[in-house]
């Protein structure tokens, strides 16, 4: 298997996803497509978080505080 096919098969799969995906935005309301889009973006900001050093640092030393028994 050389590179050209391995690029052609992910890029299949993605544009299966994406077909996917487009049919479920075309089933939803209007509410759900909100809540969707917002869910999305808070995805985004999520992981823009985690991928930067200080972020996952603070995500990490507040999940050690959760750890801890409460008096």
């Amino acid at each position: 298997m050389g590179l050209k096919d391995l690029f052609r098969r992910w890029s299949k799969g993605e544009d299966d996803r994406a077909l996917q995906r487009a049919d479920e935005e075309s089933r939803m309301t209007p509410a759900e497509r909100a809540v969707d889009s917002e869910d999305f973006e808070g995805k985004k900001e999520d992981l823009a978080v985690f991928n930067s050093r200080t972020g996952s640092e603070a995500a990490d030393a507040a999940a050690d505080d959760l750890d801890l028994p409460r008096p």
